[in-house]
């Protein structure tokens, strides 16, 4: 009697405890990402992959983008600006220490702010702190930047991720090993195949329920359609492969979504080597290009028309596509004009994404009927940094540029598409010093004008993000307001 008593009791003890289990919501999450980084340290590298693993996560700035694209407190909790706008004081949040047990101080933001702006910077957007003029501690929770001039959108330049806080102590390592002072803290890399980040125990803000997340690295997107099927991959942001979302669609394990991301996709032209520093070159390029045959045959119809760096969905955006609609025969009658009547050739090197390799294909297909033959070089994104970005050895290339409102890039001559108008760079330093929103709206709309009439690239569509996710994930970001995997408010449904 007592053998079957404690018998009776241990199986119900297991039958109870496979119930809890059952009921007990999954607290690690594994993310598909189609790049692999070449770094973590996100002060020093142009990679959008990069962001995307730590933005938030590990790394966090004085404010930061929220889901909805606004700009919110971080590890600044407030802060006060002057009268003439050129002063900004920032109380920090108390109590903050990085994963190496490190207390963060106003020591740090002025260290990250001073490394970010110094001559020697390797920081990719080195230009969202030209404007400042000095860093000053007033105390270990308060810091104070003075602006050289007033700059309308100097608390949303806090919020990139380049402008993380990092600490003397750590940034040496930061590429590989990086410590910030997120929810997570940076677990593993196993080259080639995927990072892990774990639950940081000891984080100052509002813990996060996720005690793991793995990025797994999958370029390929029949892999990648596999890897969600079989259930080895919980959510593919960015899902490479949007052929396939039928499919996912019409399965209740998965959500599919469909939002915006701030990814202008275009054909990067280089203005500096002939035969695209003459304008009618570049003008003919843009009219041999059919956008919607790019979107229709490359991204399966997913994808908004451009006709300007600038995204669809913002308040201020001007519809220019009419500036550069397709017309094969005014491409070829523009560069008789310009002295190419049988047309040029030129190198098209793509990077890794689907929507570069499968695009390149069309375009350099389009490109063709009108003259123009583009020798397509198919480089890993390591190479495509290296020789693109920063050799700016190429003529033509396919990448999405998904920083959120980036068209200041075209104010950087030595930028890699090296575009060099002064009227330009004086519209962007107008821009700068405008605080009035009307102002800063009508500079932006003639911004986006005059890029549109030098033909300073070929503007192709902006980048939807469609997002696979297994149906039971909460709180997965829908659109993507700036380059993030933010897993802050990430969980499982019990």
């Amino acid at each position: 009697m007592q053998h079957w008593l404690r018998t009776t009791m241990l199986s119900g003890a297991i039958a109870l405890g496979a119930v809890l289990s059952a009921h007990a919501a999954q607290t690690d999450i594994t993310i598909g990402m189609q790049l692999e980084p070449p770094n973590l340290d996100p002060t020093g590298g142009a990679a959008a992959a990069i962001d995307e693993i730590v933005y938030a996560n590990i790394f966090e700035g004085l404010t930061r983008y929220q889901a909805d694209g606004s700009i919110a407190p971080a590890l600044a909790k407030s802060w006060d600006i002057s009268a003439d706008g050129l002063v900004y004081t920032f109380h920090l949040q108390s109590g903050v220490k990085f994963h190496d047990g490190t207390d963060m101080t106003a020591d740090d933001v002025k260290f990250s702010l001073d490394r970010a702006r110094a001559e020697d910077s390797t920081n990719a957007q080195k230009a969202l702190f030209a404007g400042i003029a000095s860093v000053d501690v007033v105390d270990p929770m308060t810091v104070k930047i003075t602006l050289s001039q007033p700059n309308g959108g100097f608390i949303t330049n806090l919020a990139w991720g380049d402008a993380v806080i990092v600490a003397p102590e750590s940034i040496a390592n930061a590429a590989t090993a990086p410590v910030g002072t997120g929810p997570f803290k940076f677990g593993d890399w196993v080259q080639g195949d995927h990072i892990e980040i774990v639950k940081n125990p000891d984080y100052w803000g509002n813990p996060v329920r996720l005690d793991r997340a793995t990025f797994k690295f999958i370029s390929d997107p029949t892999a990648a359609f596999a890897a969600m099927m079989a259930g080895d991959i919980d959510a593919f942001p960015g899902y490479p492969a949007p052929e396939t979302l039928p499919q996912f669609e019409a399965d209740p394990r998965f959500t599919v979504v469909g939002g915006n991301t701030e990814g202008e996709t275009i054909l990067s032209t280089n203005n500096k080597m002939p035969p695209f520093d003459n304008v009618k070159v570049r003008e003919a390029l843009a009219h041999a290009i059919n956008r919607q045959e790019i979107i229709d045959g490359a991204m399966f119809g997913y994808g908004k028309p451009i006709g300007t760096h600038f995204a669809p969905h913002h308040p201020d955006y001007v519809d220019l596509t009419g500036m550069s609609n397709y017309d094969p025969d005014m491409a070829k009658k523009l560069l008789a004009e310009a002295g190419f009547p049988d047309g040029f050739k030129t190198t098209l090197k793509l990077p890794p994404p689907s929507y570069a390799r499968r695009g390149g294909e069309i375009i350099a297909a389009q490109l063709r009927a009108v003259g123009i033959d583009a020798e397509i070089s198919n480089l890993e994104w390591a190479q495509w940094l290296e020789q693109v970005f920063k050799g700016k050895d190429y003529g033509l290339t396919i990448v999405s540029h998904t920083e959120p409102m980036d068209i200041g890039i075209y104010a950087r001559p030595d930028y890699y598409f090296q575009y060099d108008s002064p009227a330009f760079q004086q519209l962007m330093k107008d821009l700068d010093a405008a605080t009035d929103p009307a102002k800063r709206s009508a500079i932006l709309k003639e911004a986006q004008t005059m890029i549109a009439k030098d033909y300073v690239n070929g503007y192709l569509f902006q980048l939807a993000r469609t997002s696979v996710i297994n149906s039971k994930i909460m709180g997965m970001w829908e659109n993507s307001p700036t380059q993030a995997n933010d897993l802050t408010g990430v969980y499982w449904a019990d």
